[in-house]
């Protein structure tokens, strides 16, 4: 069985986290790593639409989404879990109950993470009509020590995905893509 992995892409809201991990779950199927992808959107329509967004909530967010990813790690499933998860706290315990944790902070700043906001909620936080907005109105606590950083204002989707898959190609969690064939 090969083994699995939890990476865990973690940033402000418009970072470019769900972007990231789709064409990353794209590109790991393609090499047929067997891969699940969490997303914070996706998971609070179903797994936790029960929660809101206070600290206890988001907390309680991700401590389901960690018993997820623990299941599937553990057994030999890639996963790709992209949330603000502004706690570090919240990632440390992920960190601890996962196979191969690797952080990745997507650290967009909060001004590109606004321009790309096609729902206005910056504007409405920066105005104080949202309450409990992750940066703006309530913290986001960056990794100290990421296994990867990436920065989406001056990378491609494209390099940032790059970055990663040489990442776990170098720890050995999925095969070395094969080099493409020149017809000459």
């Amino acid at each position: 069985m090969t083994q699995g992995f939890t990476l865990w892409l973690t940033g402000l809201s418009g970072a470019g986290k769900t972007t990231i991990a789709i064409e990353l779950e794209r590109q790991l199927a393609d090499r047929d790593v067997r891969i699940e992808r969490l997303d914070g959107d996706t998971v609070r329509e179903g797994l936790t639409r029960d929660l809101g967004f206070s600290k206890v909530d988001r907390d309680k967010n991700i401590e389901r989404v960690t018993f997820v990813a623990k299941l599937l790690s553990r057994n030999g499933v890639g996963v790709i879990a992209s949330f603000i998860s502004p706690y570090r706290a919240a990632r440390d315990t992920a960190r601890q109950e996962t196979t191969n944790f690797i952080e990745v902070h997507v650290a967009t700043p909060i001004d590109t993470c606004a321009a790309r906001d096609v729902k206005g909620l910056y504007a409405k936080a920066f105005a104080g009509e949202l309450k409990d907005f992750t940066g703006v109105n309530d913290p986001y606590e960056a990794p100290v020590s990421p296994e990867i950083t990436l920065h989406t204002e001056r990378e491609t989707l494209n390099e940032s995905v790059q970055t990663i898959l040489t990442y776990l190609e170098a720890r050995g969690l999925i095969p070395v893509a094969e080099p493409a064939l020149s017809i000459s």
